[in-house]
């Protein structure tokens, strides 16, 4: 299972930037559902702040601490997270490169399916945005798009290249939609 929550990731910066509470409950529910329900999540963001020298590593890998530990305290589990910190025209010169995870490339979901023994075919891409899915299709996952975050205005912008994907509200739908698609 992967999970593209890039709107996650940029509350719980926030949040952890102001010492700000937890992030919306359907979120850490989802998680749950799909822990419960025999899925590893998996957290794979774009993070061009690094690149452009405005977020270090070191702060990213602590935000991820913190996300992990509200989701754990809230009785779920985020199984990994995987980020790509470069750009083509980065301002920090290691990480200026065309590389194999920025999305929509699918370096970093073959990096969590290769780290975790994922099957793919049996996985699912949820992100706001075509790239997130394009990255998952790549990948050889199925994808679910949600209207949250980008996703709104995202929707009926599908480009023609990509197969049309579930398009729902928000990460608690795309939860329920993959449950019952996988059967549990």
């Amino acid at each position: 299972m992967v999970i593209v929550m890039r709107h996650l990731i940029a509350s719980l910066v926030a949040a952890h930037m102001i010492a700000a509470s937890q992030p919306p409950s359907y979120t850490i529910d989802a998680i749950r559902l799909l822990n419960r329900g025999g899925f590893k999540v998996v957290v794979v963001t774009s993070q061009a702040g690094v690149a452009h020298g405005s977020v270090t590593e070191e702060f990213l890998s602590e935000v991820h601490g913190v996300i992990t530990e509200r989701v754990a305290e809230a009785g779920g589990r985020i199984d990994s997270f995987y980020y790509c910190p470069h750009h083509p025209h980065a301002a920090v010169e290691k990480y200026r490169t065309e590389c194999d995870c920025r999305k929509p490339k699918p370096g970093m979901i073959l990096n969590a399916a290769r780290d975790l023994s994922l099957d793919l075919s049996r996985s699912f891409t949820i992100g706001d945005r075509w790239r997130d899915i394009e990255m998952g299709i790549a990948a050889g996952t199925k994808g679910v798009l949600v209207e949250t975050g980008y996703g709104k205005t995202e929707a009926p912008r599908r480009p023609a290249h990509l197969p049309p994907v579930p398009v729902v509200a928000n990460l608690i739908d795309a939860t329920s939609l993959i449950l019952r698609k996988s059967g549990v």
